[in-house]
């Protein structure tokens, strides 16, 4: 496990001006200051947290890798989008769990943008399969759900996000008691923070502990797509 003192200040600085400037050719011109300002402090954040995420479970993954590791790419996805920028303005980690192929896998989630920082754990967009899976074990274990998301440690910093239905599910009663549970398309718990936090010391410390508070409901939707926690 590596030490990690914060990002630069001016990481902020960087992604401000890459949205203002979101083209190759600035990209090019600054791709010594994505280096160095954005990440390889990022890598070793990642390489910080691996001690730290194994205390919380040995089943995801910290990959201090430039590619196809743990930092999510800069490049934007533009295939399916009217938004033809090249690039993201915000940093993204994800550690993911092990039996994940893609970012739609339990996780851990740090986002760090000059408009908002936050980090995030639980399941985002899950396919219809796992969807199906966790709204079976809300229904069949409703007091371990109503306690994995009222936890104390968990209300103290996360509040539950994301997109839901308007109307019930396919066959489940719209009567249900955690119907509104039940309507998520997403089981996100989202916790803010202040920016200064990222260029501090104390960073490392202070996102494994927001991450170890969300443990109850990470073990739940492990348990709920079968898989180890």
């Amino acid at each position: 496990m590596g030490t990690f003192n914060g990002f630069p200040p001016s990481v902020f600085q960087f992604l401000a001006e890459l949205e203002a400037n979101n083209d190759k050719d600035w990209f090019d011109a600054n791709r010594d200051r994505y280096e160095s300002e954005v990440r390889s402090p990022a890598l070793e954040y990642i390489a910080a947290m691996q001690g730290p995420i194994e205390k919380i479970s040995s089943h995801f993954r910290v990959e201090p890798k430039k590619v196809g590791g743990s930092l999510m790419r800069v490049h934007r996805d533009t295939r399916f989008s009217k938004d033809k920028t090249p690039y993201k303005t915000n940093i993204g980690i994800q550690f993911r769990h092990e039996a994940g192929k893609d970012v739609h896998a339990p996780g851990f989630y740090l986002h760090i943008s000059p408009e908002e920082c936050f980090v995030a754990a639980g399941v985002w967009h899950p396919a219809g399969e796992d969807l199906a899976a966790i709204r079976k074990a809300i229904i069949k274990h409703s007091k371990d759900w109503k306690a994995a998301v009222s936890d104390a440690k968990f209300v103290k910093r996360f509040a539950l996000t994301g997109d839901s239905l308007k109307r019930s599910p396919r066959g489940i009663d719209p009567d249900h008691p955690l119907i509104d549970d039940l309507k998520r398309k997403d089981f996100i718990g989202l916790s803010n923070f202040e920016p200064g936090l990222v260029t501090s010391p104390k960073f490392v410390n202070e996102t494994a502990k927001a991450f170890k508070s969300a443990d109850r409901l990470m073990a739940f939707l492990c348990s709920a797509l079968s898989i180890k926690y």
